[in-house]
């Protein structure tokens, strides 16, 4: 597929890297519901198609292929430090974790003996510390066993711990640089709260750090600066303060980032039945 290539501008204050002229790629589309998307040091884009039940790899500038059929409803993805993937399946409510053989671990899919309700999001501190959102969305409201959302913390020694119960769906994840700060996007509050964490993972200090998102916010990324990424009707960039640096539009509402290429500065945006790719000129934060 030629790559469809779109011009747009984008209003930034002074003191964020430069956005103003931006170029906008596709460089896959045909998806029902894209998602989840995570770079791999493979040089590879692993992400779900959701309702096809389904996980690709895209490889620029290969066409994408099928990484796994019947992916139990795979939503959120990411890699840790020893390039395992993890995943948040939506069918089975629980996250897992793929070895580079391929083996699938399970590694949550109850808190006191209940179901959860959809695991939505997850990423991976450098220490191995796990993050993972479980909302509920459409259908999977009438199924619940939970009689709240969640937002999960996963030691690395296996031990699950519920670090928020927020009244409104947590939807997206992401880890400042430094590990210390969590963020979660709110669906129903339109908002973006962060926690700090401590040296054990442990979060504490919940504060609203962005509110009055326009649109539904979903996915969230972090660039090397500390920047938020943020995908509601548009994609919104925010300081680590919480401050608006601007905004752009895609032909499709965006659902979620991944931050790609050899040189980490390709935003890489899944949004509906497409995948975008933006090159900027800062570098994604790493964890893994």
């Amino acid at each position: 597929m030629k790559p469809v290539v779109a011009i747009l501008l984008l209003g930034v204050c002074a003191c964020a890297q430069d956005l103003s002229d931006i170029r906008i790629e596709t460089v896959a589309e045909g998806y029902v519901f894209a998602e989840g998307p995570v770079w791999g040091r493979g040089g590879y884009l692993i992400f779900s198609d959701v309702p096809r039940n389904t996980l690709f790899q895209l490889k620029p500038p290969q066409r994408p292929s099928v990484f796994r059929e019947n992916s139990n409803g795979a939503m959120g993805n990411t890699f840790d430090a020893e390039g395992r993937l993890y995943t948040c399946e939506t069918h089975q409510r629980r996250v897992t974790r793929t070895d580079k053989k391929g083996k699938i671990e399970v590694l949550a899919e109850r808190w006191q003996d209940k179901r959860l309700n959809a695991p939505n999001d997850i990423v991976v501190r450098k220490d191995g510390q796990v993050y993972f959102t479980d909302p509920a969305f459409g259908n999977q409201q009438d199924t619940r066993e939970l009689d709240f959302y969640g937002v999960y913390h996963l030691s690395h020694k296996g031990e699950l711990e519920l670090v928020a119960k927020p009244k409104g769906r947590p939807n997206g994840i992401a880890i400042s640089p430094s590990g210390r700060v969590l963020y979660v996007t709110n669906s129903d509050e339109r908002n973006v709260r962060a926690y700090d964490l401590d040296r054990n993972g442990q979060a504490s200090n919940e504060r609203v750090l962005v509110s009055g998102i326009e649109g539904i916010p979903d996915g969230v990324r972090v660039d090397e600066k500390g920047n938020l990424y943020v995908a509601a009707d548009k994609v919104e960039i925010y300081t680590p303060e919480g401050k608006q640096l601007g905004s752009f539009v895609l032909a499709q509402t965006p659902s979620n980032f991944a931050f790609g290429d050899d040189d980490f500065e390709s935003l890489y945006i899944t949004a509906r039945t497409s995948i975008y790719r933006v090159r900027l000129n800062v570098k994604g934060s790493v964890q893994y």
